[in-house]
């Protein structure tokens, strides 16, 4: 048997071929449009990625008999879909484009319904580390509410992006509980009354979706289960596959990557999955509630478990800021195109020139949080700092604060790791995936800040073999998500810690703390009244 795992990220859509034993046979790649025409609005088309998601599919499996693909399997970012009664886009853009039904997960136009749901404190809450995100899709549907009347009026069905997709697969209107649970407010598992909180809607002004809970789905399944009838001939015939092909519930992306990464030893583990974003996924048997990490999810990974992800809401997309708006860049940029590499391995490359490359950023110190804090501190209006800046212009000052980026990332992750060992989750191995786990200086810095050793799994597609992985369990080869594990799983490569660097590191984390610290009395001091 073979499988198709489909990865919608936030530049592009793969889709991969794999085989029963996890070996990954071909992969495709389209990119798709993000939107951006004010700040913190991020849009796209559900059309869009739908057309390229075909392609991909068609493109990894024309060369296999259809009937020897027996499941397919999406999993995507958790950016809100808009649908009308019809089921046609509805726009969310107050700028008039009417391509984009999409607000995508990084989209923070809904800042204040942010903070004003977080001040009724509901006890829904304490299932997202104790206030709800910008990124999540509650306070975005209050925004739309008020603010976009004639898209709420002609809205019919919102989705999470991963749930789009098995809905135009198979026309099935049931949810993940992955998607509804992690980044919609569902309540599942423990003490909890599974399903909506009707309450919670009605205090935070969503009532109209409280009386009609069908617009954003009343029946949720764990991801791996088996999505409606499998694919209708309609979807299978753009996709090129079968009609009735089993289709798994879906998933989010990076919950995917830790499905594709983490072995059955799941509870001392946390996967690191770094790319655009960064989260830190940990599993355990237990709810761990935990301040400013969201969680703990029921099943949302791995059925009967529990889930914490901690986040960053800009890793890559602040290291990319960081090197293009340097005036050394275009020359570093023309010798990665001569080379054929990505600029970052140039720099990476001048960087291991250097004795002690590590210790070169002495002096310079960031404070990363340049789109806002996903955790621990679960606040969208931090902003980012840089401590030693100089008017030196040449390739050695950038590639000192693209290290002290990576540096500054990774004690960003030990803030993270420090809260969650405080809640009680032991970790002693860190498992990394995405774009940023090819970067090897920002591996080894991460390995070297947090003392703990990395793995770099063997496939480095996890997020697309975890999407495989609930494919195979869908389409009944394997008995469960575990059992898919098991078969599917591979090994990696160890990287372990420089102990040498520990006192350097440990040092220029107590100055990372104190710059949170300068940060919030900055603030105090100019909201003085006596500047009013």
């Amino acid at each position: 048997d073979y499988f198709v795992g489909v990865d919608v990220g936030t530049g592009s859509v793969r889709a991969a071929l794999v085989a029963a034993d996890g070996t990954i046979i071909s992969v495709a790649t389209q990119d798709i449009l993000v939107y951006s025409t004010a700040a913190d609005f991020y849009e796209q088309s559900s059309e869009e990625i739908w057309q390229a998601v075909c392609e991909c599919v068609q493109a990894v499996t024309d060369k296999v008999e259809t009937s020897r693909i027996t499941g397919i399997a999406f999993d995507a970012t958790c950016s809100l879909v808009v649908l009308d009664g019809n089921y046609h886009p509805v726009s969310v853009s107050p700028s008039g484009n009417f391509e984009t039904n999409i607000i995508m997960w990084m989209d923070h136009r809904a800042k204040e319904q942010a903070e004003a749901i977080n001040v009724i404190n509901d006890k829904v809450l304490s299932y997202v580390g104790g206030s709800i995100s910008v990124e999540m899709q509650v306070p975005k549907l209050l925004w739309l509410k008020e603010n976009m009347k004639s898209c709420w009026d002609s809205a019919a069905h919102f989705f999470d992006l991963p749930d789009f997709l098995t809905w135009r697969a198979t026309r099935s209107h049931t949810r993940s509980l992955c998607s509804v649970v992690c980044k919609m407010t569902y309540m599942a598992g423990g003490d909890a009354q599974n399903g909506w909180s009707e309450d919670f809607f009605r205090k935070i002004g969503l009532e109209d979706l409280a009386d009609n809970f069908e617009k954003i789905g009343t029946e949720a399944c764990a991801p791996g289960e088996a999505c409606g009838l499998g694919l209708t001939s309609d979807a299978a015939k753009e996709l090129g596959l079968n009609p009735g092909t089993a289709v798994a519930t879906s998933i989010i992306d990076a919950h995917a990557g830790t499905l594709g990464m983490l072995s059955l030893n799941l509870s001392s583990k946390m996967a690191l999955i770094c790319g655009t974003s960064s989260c830190h996924m940990t599993v355990s048997r237990e709810p761990l509630f935990m301040k400013g990490i969201w969680g703990p999810y029921y099943s949302v990974i791995v059925p009967g478990m529990w889930c914490n992800e901690g986040g960053q809401s800009a890793s890559g997309k602040l290291l990319d800021h960081i090197v293009e708006n340097h005036p050394a860049y275009p020359a570093v940029r023309k010798e990665a195109d001569q080379l054929g590499v990505h600029p970052h391995q140039v720099i990476n490359s001048f960087l291991k020139t250097k004795p002690n490359s590590a210790m070169l950023t002495g002096d310079v110190h960031i404070w990363p949080d340049f789109h806002g804090n996903r955790s621990p501190l679960a606040d969208p209006n931090l902003r980012g700092m840089i401590s030693g800046a100089t008017l030196a212009t040449d390739r050695e000052d950038l590639a000192v604060n693209y290290l002290a980026t990576i540096q500054a990332l990774a004690y960003s992750t030990r803030h993270i790791l420090d809260t969650m060992k405080e809640a009680g989750q032991r970790i002693e191995t860190i498992v990394a995936c995405g774009g940023l786990s090819k970067n090897d200086i920002y591996i080894q810095t991460h390995a070297d800040v947090l003392g703990i050793k990395i793995i770099l799994p063997e496939v480095t597609e996890s997020v697309l073999l975890g999407s495989a992985m609930l494919a195979a369990t869908a389409s009944g080869l394997y008995s469960s998500v575990q059992d898919a594990m098991f078969h599917m799983g591979s090994s990696g490569e160890l990287v372990q810690p420089n102990l040498m660097l520990q006192n350097y590191h440990n040092r220029k984390y107590e100055v990372f703390l104190k710059m949170l610290q300068h940060q919030e009395e900055y603030k105090q001091i100019m909201q003085d009244d006596k500047l009013m």
